[in-house]
């Protein structure tokens, strides 16, 4: 038998995208974590200093890193709307390694199971592809998959260029934004549900039952203090003296992450998300020999919204 290279174990989902069961598309790594959680058994009734460890409930999660951004929307909405969806893993096989072994060559390892989607990290850095990260928290005791019941869905995705996804940032709470981050440089969105264990005495087996409690996003730029681009755009945008003064008044103000296009990349196009933040953190960094730069922390603050 070969050895298994790891584009050829791959996380699949139903209900996250689509109604089908798919590969996670453009994926770049998957971590399977499968988690015992112990007590210590020993008592005085154990000659000997040794542990004595012995499982009282189980766990599992799901960490996947992806090149596929343009169902960013979906993933928000998922997220935003705690529901569970299916997930699977195991080994796959053809020419773009999306179709699960099936027949007497299926592998006993793979398992499936329900899980929210706890964290949800997408970058768009400049001159880099965007990015995502997801991260499934089981909600389910997991489960053997039979074989030859799946079935090939593509989820080929495509390429986004970071400079092409911008954040505009308002200066108060009640105007639509419509200002970009000056000379920005990096753009990081984080969504994050809050998980409490559900298990109680009524719960039957060892296995964990996570349920969300709660919900924030914050929201990550870094630009330069000051660049050298000719801006032929007619788009304003806020610097760092105008960050400086939503900070110090304290106050939420509105914001929409956005693909962008036109002169210097500032013409708006389709909004992916908006809503409202608090600056909660200003960082400005100006080393020896290095270009001035400052990170801004935002926080979000109430609801957000999905737009495309």
């Amino acid at each position: 038998m070969a050895t298994l290279k790891g584009q050829n174990l791959r996380i699949l989902a139903y209900g996250l995208d689509g109604s089908s069961w798919a590969c996670i598309g453009m994926a770049t790594n998957c971590t399977v974590t499968l988690t015992n959680n112990v007590d210590e058994s020993s008592t005085k009734d154990d000659v000997g200093l040794a542990s004595k460890p012995q499982v009282v409930s189980k766990a599992w999660s799901v960490q996947v890193d992806s090149l596929n951004v343009l169902n960013a929307a979906a993933m928000l909405t998922a997220i935003k709307g705690m529901g569970k969806v299916d997930i699977m893993w195991d080994e796959v096989v053809t020419s773009d390694n999306q179709t699960p072994v099936e027949g007497s060559g299926a592998d006993a390892y793979a398992r499936k199971g329900k899980a929210y989607i706890s964290d949800l990290t997408l970058s768009f850095n400049d001159r880099e592809n965007a990015a995502k990260n997801l991260q499934f928290t089981g909600a389910s005791p997991l489960e053997v998959i039979p074989a030859g019941q799946y079935y090939e869905v593509l989820d080929p995705g495509s390429y986004t260029k970071g400079q092409f996804v911008r954040l505009f940032l308002g200066s108060d709470n009640t105007t639509t934004p419509a200002k970009v981050i000056a000379y920005a440089k990096q753009l990081q969105l984080h969504v994050s549900l809050q998980m409490e264990d559900a298990t109680t005495k009524d719960t039957e087996g060892n296995w964990q039952i996570q349920e969300p409690t709660g919900l924030s996003y914050d929201i990550t730029s870094n630009a330069l203090v000051h660049g050298g681009d000719d801006i032929s755009s007619q788009v304003q945008a806020q610097s760092l003296i105008e960050v400086e003064s939503i900070f110090e008044a304290g106050t939420p103000v509105k914001f929409q992450i956005a693909n962008v296009s036109g002169a210097n990349n500032r013409t708006k196009g389709a909004v992916i998300m908006s809503g409202s933040v608090i600056v909660s953190q200003l960082e400005i960094q100006s080393q020896n020999r290095t270009t001035a730069q400052y990170s801004t922390t935002l926080n979000g603050y109430g609801e957000f919204s999905v737009s495309a």
